[in-house]
């Protein structure tokens, strides 16, 4: 079965990518290859993982983690096959803390696929520009399709400090299972890939 996490990548109290993580996992739910029982879905949200500031003294290049911090996140992005992350737009990138959970780790990202749901004033699409560079030089394969939330069209909210109800545009569904689609036949094909090669957490 292919694995695919989806990754919450903002750790503020009361987020809207929150909200916007739960709308995926609810569409992927009932996605044909998981009604199949081919592929599976998860949420991963890097607020339950504690991650300080990248405090690893060796490169993640080397594999060699010494903070248990840091083999937890590491034996969770293992275990997944292919991502969809789902980012905010904060000053014309991607949050500090998606960009250091990713800093963490190097062959745990290596030879797999991801998608990018994005949300903001601008629907968060600068953010998931950067994140194409860095997932590149980790070997991630990005998926064209792209969805892109509206702060003004997709979300209704009332009150600025919370994080509104989502209400995505008629288009939005229809491109997210674009993207889902892609994500699981990559993460596939790279599956084959990874497991030739062996395990990607040294031991």
């Amino acid at each position: 079965m292919i694995r695919i996490a989806i990754v919450i990548g903002s750790t503020r109290p009361r987020r809207r990518t929150a909200v916007a993580a739960r709308w995926v996992a609810e569409i992927a739910a009932h996605h044909p290859a998981v009604t199949a029982g081919e592929a599976a879905f998860e949420v991963v949200d890097l607020a339950e993982y504690g991650l300080s500031v990248l405090d690893e003294p060796l490169p993640a290049l080397f594999g060699d983690y010494h903070h248990p911090h840091t083999n937890r996140w590491a034996q969770t992005i293992a275990s997944f096959d292919g991502f969809v992350i789902v980012t905010p737009e904060y000053n014309h990138s991607a949050p500090a803390a998606l960009k250091n959970a990713i800093d963490f780790l190097y062959a745990e990202w290596n030879n797999k696929a991801a998608g990018f749901v994005s949300h903001g004033v601008h629907g968060g699409v600068r953010a998931v520009e950067h994140l194409r560079q860095v997932m590149t030089e980790l070997q991630v394969a990005n998926v064209r399709t792209q969805v892109a939330l509206s702060a003004f069209t997709d979300f209704e909210i009332t009150d600025p400090a919370e994080p509104g109800i989502i209400a995505p545009g008629p288009h939005q569904e229809p491109t997210l299972n674009e993207l889902l689609d892609e994500v699981i036949a990559w993460s596939g094909a790279l599956k084959k890939l990874r497991e030739a090669a062996g395990p990607a957490v040294a031991a």
